[in-house]
């Protein structure tokens, strides 16, 4: 740990700010693409202005450091701060060492690409603890307190940047940039949610006991012992819950058929399962990811 941070999360978040302003000058500057929130605002100086989005991301994130600060907390308040300090970075590092690739010919492609880049460095940046500042930060806030997904409250913020960025857009830049926004918030999420998403079954059967037992000892699974009730039979019977990896689903519905093949069997998706087998091993011990 270097001044309380995480030296893993932290090159995690200066890998997300990396992809970012990757995504940010060559798919988005090369192709007179907008962007939402502060980065929107950044992307407007420089086209209108000349200013260098480098500096007056800088700039125009000062103030919300200090919001950081007072409602973060330590620890996030300096990792956004390193976010943010590392975007700047690579956006001067990249418009000095710039890759040609207009895409102006096949602009749903240079929406594509930019709203991926942006997204995938935002989402690993989030998902270590980060942000970039400016939205970011709102949007952290807002899912911190209102358990509202951050990827919605960019892209309402983002709506409203990019109406001003009409100013310099035409409109098929315009529809083209909403593109990317919608793709980046949707890639945000996933990222968000995805990082150990299983399967969870639930398991009606006459013959549960027998079930629990063949998925402990084949598969090395936990499983759950619920009570229920049918409604239509007033029966009561043992329900179990069982959460697989995505690629053990198959075999637990192998084990399941195997002892009854009048189960009856719901799966439904869990997204950030953490515990034994998941995120820690038979020591309780966290496991490396």
């Amino acid at each position: 740990m270097i001044f309380g941070l995480k030296v893993k999360n932290s090159l995690f978040i200066l890998l997300g700010a990396a992809i970012f302003a990757f995504g940010l000058v060559h798919f988005n500057m090369q192709n007179n693409l907008a962007e939402g929130g502060f980065t929107g605002i950044t992307l407007l100086l420089y086209f209108l202005f000349g200013f260098d989005p480098a500096i007056t991301n800088l700039a125009l994130n000062i103030p919300l450091f200090f919001i950081g600060w007072k409602l973060l907390g330590r620890q996030t308040f300096l990792y956004t701060v390193l976010g943010t300090v590392a975007v700047s970075m690579f956006l001067s590092i990249f418009q000095r060492y710039m890759i040609h690739m207009p895409l102006r010919h096949d602009m749903t492609l240079a929406a594509l690409f930019a709203g991926v880049f942006i997204g995938v460095g935002l989402g690993i940046i989030f998902r270590y603890g980060g942000t970039t500042g400016g939205v970011d930060i709102i949007a952290r806030l807002v899912y911190k307190y209102k358990s509202i997904s951050m990827g919605k409250t960019m892209f309402a913020f983002d709506a409203a940047v990019i109406t001003l960025s009409l100013l310099y857009l035409s409109y098929r830049e315009a529809m083209y940039t909403l593109v990317a926004v919608f793709i980046a918030a949707r890639v945000i999420d996933f990222m968000q949610e995805g990082g150990y998403a299983a399967k969870g079954a639930t398991i009606i059967s006459e013959q549960s006991e027998e079930i629990a037992n063949r998925i402990l000892t084949e598969m090395e699974r936990g499983v759950t012992v619920l009570k229920g009730r049918g409604s239509y039979t007033k029966r009561d019977r043992d329900v179990l819950y069982c959460v697989v990896a995505k690629n053990e689903l198959p075999r637990l519905k192998n084990v399941i058929m195997s002892v009854d093949p009048h189960a009856f069997v719901a799966v439904t998706d869990v997204h950030d399962v953490l515990g034994e087998g998941f995120t820690l091993d038979e020591q309780k011990r966290p496991l490396e990811q």
